[in-house]
């Protein structure tokens, strides 16, 4: 417990750089404004969800130490949840009930697109139109990115994931 814990710490900069990373790569613009992802809470959620799921396949694919990176990964993105739920001002008795709908939410979503990368484009558009665009809108651009994006999280070396930056590539360059 306490190896974890120091651990935990003694990464503490990696996970933090790599949640930011994810937030960084979610808020493009471009993904609200030419993906047609919505500019909302829920469509924020959806972008930083589909983002963190990539990166979290590929860590959970590699060799350890990766797979303890996203555990502390999924640990400090679930933290954020719960501080951005307190800061808009979710009392703690909601907050439990809050949390568990993103959590289950946010597993979901990871699952149905490692499923979909392995099943293939239509799948994957399939989930990115119920997830992202609640079937309202046109999700092949997103999945052309997603594709784009998962290939190269999966070329990339660990030490890419360590020391930054992670190769996402920029929804503008996606046709």
């Amino acid at each position: 417990m306490v190896f974890r814990l120091f651990r935990r710490s003694a990464n503490r900069d990696l996970i933090d750089r790599l949640r930011g990373e994810i937030v960084a790569a979610a808020r493009d613009p471009v993904l609200f404004t030419e993906y047609g992802i919505e500019d909302s809470l829920q469509g924020r959620f959806e972008a930083l969800a589909l983002h963190a799921a990539l990166i979290l396949r590929q860590l959970n694919r590699s060799k350890p130490p990766a797979p303890e990176m996203a555990q502390d990964l999924t640990d400090a993105i679930f933290l954020s949840f719960d501080t951005a739920l307190q800061e808009m001002g979710v009392g703690d008795t909601g907050l439990r009930t809050r949390m568990r709908t993103i959590a289950e939410a946010f597993r979901g979503r990871a699952t149905a697109y490692d499923l979909a990368l392995s099943g293939g484009t239509p799948q994957l558009t399939a989930a990115l139109a119920r997830n992202v665009y609640d079937g309202h809108g046109n999700p092949e651009r997103l999945a052309r990115y997603v594709e784009a994006a998962s290939q190269a999280l999966a070329n990339a070396s660990l030490a890419a994931f360590m020391t930054g930056p992670v190769p996402f590539p920029r929804p503008s360059a996606i046709r």
